[in-house]
């Protein structure tokens, strides 16, 4: 059976539905679907992803495929493809099944030489012509014959210069002529050839040059930063042109159905007149907004387009169950729909349209659970400027994406780059799809020109960075080394705060502080406690820590590490002292000395906590991170002491290690030095003594021995834990030991382990480092080359590797499962927090992750998904 590559749209024959967005991509089959419900679509057809893989295997497409489809499409609209009289104009646009805002190409007009020009000036006017042939040897020559678009870009402003022309739309046809002819002398100075006056070699190599879009570096770039497959590739829709750019009566512009910044239900969308789509989405004009206060709204210019269109917004939306990104032309004011799509939004927005769309019964809890994207997640408790402090507001422009940053000026994206990670504040007078690298390595985006729905604007919404655009009181330099606003000159490296959520422009630097969770914000946390079933704990480590996991309703503690107790200057004294003592009694001193320290601590983190589980690491670091490293502090150690400068020197020299990763750490400790461990665990048991006594407050710790390889060391240090235990009159009812399972040879003999064991917590970090022989401080050098040669897809220090660690944690669950059916199994690495990660451990039937406090959001929205999506019946 050949498979179908081609599928035909318009209100009188469709083949595709919005069903097939795997074949046709989200544009195609959304087109289709828009047909289907008799929503005003331009005629046309899509050439398959199908294909589009085909064409990147074989290295060929068979253009003969598009012809009979050509043919339906001049039957539908009355015109011919490369007619003199009557012509026939596509555009050729790009549509994968994931959106990809910018990232891929689009022509327009494909189909316009000189002789249909004659036909386009016959109908439309010369003035509407030239300025659509202008548009389109543009766009054909920098996407298909990749010559400089910034060439042409001179032409156009030496034209307005000789004119005094101040925009592009006050030039006169005859101008326009001008340009054409300069451009295709541009095109033969740059490729030995003319300008093709082949309609169908115009069309071909469009459709060439879009399916060859799939893999250029900012395409690849931002599939990277999204996850995107590289092998799903990319469909090809070609469509009868409609124009916005024909006259005062027409119009481009995209509208969402509800405001993607802050997710209430109002229009919210920007148009231009007379103009083409490119104008708006590309933010080289600032346009005007669909409705609001100002004259220049197509409410007030064009009010019954605006009520059509409102009339499609609110049909689209009830139809999809979720808000729309609609863009529309406007020709001679006739309303057409270009594309619809689930509309990228902020977090912040994601949540209030959930439950708002719950509230009016377009949807259930669990399909608006389903629709918020965890990975912009936490970026909902984005940062807000401390109003205490004044600041100097030095600009403003339109808040295209809430949130604040701080950061240094960067004009270029390989500048904001250089600048540590996120540290950028990246400036443009706009952005363009090749920024995608700049813009993720950014925490702030300000454009000079372009409106709230320019690529700038959706980009920077669905990426959760703050941005700022068309902040016109701006001036970039020439020599891009510094910008002006008025008489002030803000240079690059220079400080600058951005609020994206008021547009402001702040010299320097400002206080920033947490934002506080809004009502509809607990409102979504009370349905994905309500729905999943896997655990969320915290990691937390201090009664800080554990306050800030509290306030998120973490069902506990995952993971206190014992040893970030003691890294505050007047702690890290004693533990120094420890480590460098000489004699029993010098030990004994600094140990009663940490007991007690450790012993308030445990009390403060069980009270707040009020008998939620919480898993005690005991001592884990290298000792080297202890060790005092400069001559001050060798000095300080010394003389509280009272030995010699030399001395402590000596020790220092002693207990370094070449490789401490794999040195006396963890448990290897206890072994050799247990009165430490001994220590830890009296504090454990006196806190909980204390507190049951004072507060009446019942604590079950959970004691986790880390850096495990073998059962007789586990064994030994439980023994150890056993007998300190009875000294308090408790037994292990009353109390659980368990393990961090961070090497290979622990998930390896983990049946053997989990004799002795009431738990396991896999401690996904350092057994990343050790089952792959990749240490995390020191990956970053290469793994980039990694990336790009396709060795390894994503970071396994972010996202788990499943293939390789996954499958020793699964091999751990299951021989510890069949040696205890009931132990519990927790993860206690930073992947707890991590959304792809989350879904493995859910497969595997864990009981819980932990994860950094601020992350306990994603981790429960991506829980809840996984109990929804194994029930299929929601």
């Amino acid at each position: 059976m050949v498979e179908t590559l081609i599928y035909y749209f318009s209100k009188n024959k469709c083949d595709g539905d919005a069903s097939m967005c795997n074949l046709l991509g989200t544009k195609g089959a959304n087109l289709a679907e828009m047909c289907q419900l008799d929503i005003p679509v331009p005629p046309g057809f899509t050439i398959t992803s199908a294909a589009c893989n085909l064409y990147h295997k074989n290295n060929d497409f068979s253009y003969e495929l598009c012809k009979e489809y050509i043919t339906l499409l001049e039957n539908e609209t009355g015109r011919k493809f490369g007619n003199i009289n009557n012509p026939l104009l596509v555009s050729v646009r790009s549509g994968s099944v994931s959106s990809m805002p910018g990232m891929l190409d689009t022509i327009l007009n494909v189909g316009l030489n000189d002789e249909t020009l004659i036909g386009l000036i016959k109908h439309n006017g010369e003035r509407f012509a030239y300025d659509s042939y202008c548009r389109f040897i543009q766009m054909y020559c920098s996407i298909v014959l990749k010559i400089d678009h910034s060439l042409f870009n001179d032409v156009i402003e030496n034209e307005k210069r000789k004119n005094n022309a101040q925009n592009y739309s006050d030039l006169s046809y005859e101008s326009l002529q001008n340009i054409v002819t300069n451009f295709k002398d541009i095109v033969y100075k740059n490729t030995d050839s003319y300008f093709p006056q082949d309609v169908h070699e115009q069309l071909y190599t469009s459709i060439i040059a879009v399916f060859d879009s799939w893999k250029n570096s900012r395409a690849a770039s931002y599939r990277r930063i999204h996850n995107i497959s590289d092998e799903v590739g990319t469909a090809v829709n070609i469509q009868s042109m409609v124009f916005g750019n024909m006259d005062n009566n027409s119009a481009t512009g995209v509208v969402f159905t509800r405001n993607p910044s802050t997710g209430q239900k109002e229009y919210f969308g920007e148009f231009l007149i007379n103009a083409q789509g490119e104008d708006i989405v590309a933010g080289t004009t600032t346009p005007w907004l669909i409705n609001g206060s100002d004259e220049k709204t197509m409410a007030n210019l064009m009010p019954e387009v605006y009520r059509e269109l409102c009339d499609i917004c609110n049909k689209l939306e009830a139809h999809y169950c979720d808000m729309q990104d609609i863009e529309f032309t406007v020709e001679n004011g006739k309303l057409w729909i270009l594309q619809t799509r689930s509309g990228k939004r902020t977090a912040e927005a994601a949540i209030r349209i959930a439950q708002d769309m719950v509230n009016e019964k377009l949807i259930t809890k669990e399909k608006a659970i389903l629709k918020i994207d965890p990975h912009t997640f936490d970026k909902l408790l984005h940062p807000i400027i401390e109003t205490k402090n004044e600041y100097k507001v030095i600009a403003k422009g339109l808040p295209a994406s809430p949130g604040v940053a701080c950061g240094q000026v960067a004009f270029t994206s390989e500048a904001a780059k250089q600048i540590s990670k996120q540290k950028a504040i990246l400036v443009r007078l706009e952005t363009n799809p090749e920024d995608i690298e700049g813009i993720n390595a950014s925490c702030g985006i300000i454009t000079v020109r372009g409106g709230m729905t320019s690529h700038a604007a959706v980009v920077a919404r669905g990426m959760g960075r703050p941005c700022i655009c068309g902040a016109n009181g701006i001036s970039i330099d020439e020599s891009g080394e510094f910008f002006t606003i008025g008489e002030e000159k803000i240079y690059k490296g220079d400080y600058i705060t951005i609020n994206g959520s008021n547009g402001e422009i702040i010299q320097g630097t400002v206080p920033i502080i947490q934002s506080q969770s809004s009502e509809v914000f607990q409102t979504i946390m009370s349905w994905t406690d309500e729905i999943r079933i896997l655990g969320v704990r915290a990691n937390a480590d201090t009664p800080e820590d554990v306050k800030i996991a509290q306030s998120f309703n973490s069902d506990g503690i995952g993971l206190c590490r014992t040893e970030h107790m003691f890294f505050s200057t007047d702690r890290i004294k004693i533990v120094q002292e420890l480590i460098t003592a000489e004699t029993d009694k010098e030990q004994e001193s600094a140990l009663s000395k940490l007991e007690i320290i450790q012993k308030n601590d445990f009390k403060e983190i069980f009270t707040i906590m009020q008998g939620k589980p919480i898993t005690i690491r005991l001592l884990d670091p290298p000792l080297h991170e202890f060790l005092p490293q400069s001559d001050a502090a060798i000095e300080e150690v010394a003389k509280s002491s009272g030995r010699s400068i030399s001395n402590i020197k000596n020790k220092i020299l002693e207990l370094s290690e070449r490789n401490p990763m794999l040195g006396h750490r963890g448990c290897r400790l206890a072994i050799s030095h247990p009165k430490i461990y001994e220590m830890q665990t009296r504090a454990i048991f006196s806190a909980i003594e204390e507190l049951q006594k004072e507060e009446n407050i019942r604590v079950v710790p959970e004691i986790m021995i880390p850096f495990i390889i073998d059962e007789t060391e586990f064994s030994i240090i439980c023994s150890m834990i056993d007998k300190i235990s009875k000294s308090f009159d408790y037994s292990r009812k009353d109390y659980l030991i368990g393990t961090m399972i961070e090497l290979p040879r622990a998930a390896l003999t983990a049946d053997k382990i989990a004799k002795h064991a009431d738990f396991f917590s896999f401690g996904t970090n350092d057994l990343t480092q050790t089952t792959m022989g990749l240490s995390r401080d020191d990956a970053t050098k290469f793994l980039d080359h990694y990336h790009v040669q396709k060795i390894l897809k994503d970071d396994p220090f972010e996202i788990l590797d499943i293939s390789g660690v996954g499958e020793l944690i699964k091999i751990a669950v299951d021989k510890a499962r069949k040696t205890s059916p009931k132990i519990k199994l927790g993860v206690c690495g930073e992947h707890g927090g991590n959304p792809e990660s989350i879904k493995f451990f859910a497969q595997l039937g864990i009981d819980y992750v932990s994860c950094s406090p601020f992350r306990i959001p994603i981790a429960k929205l991506t829980a809840a998904q996984c109990s929804i999506l194994k029930d299929k019946d929601y």
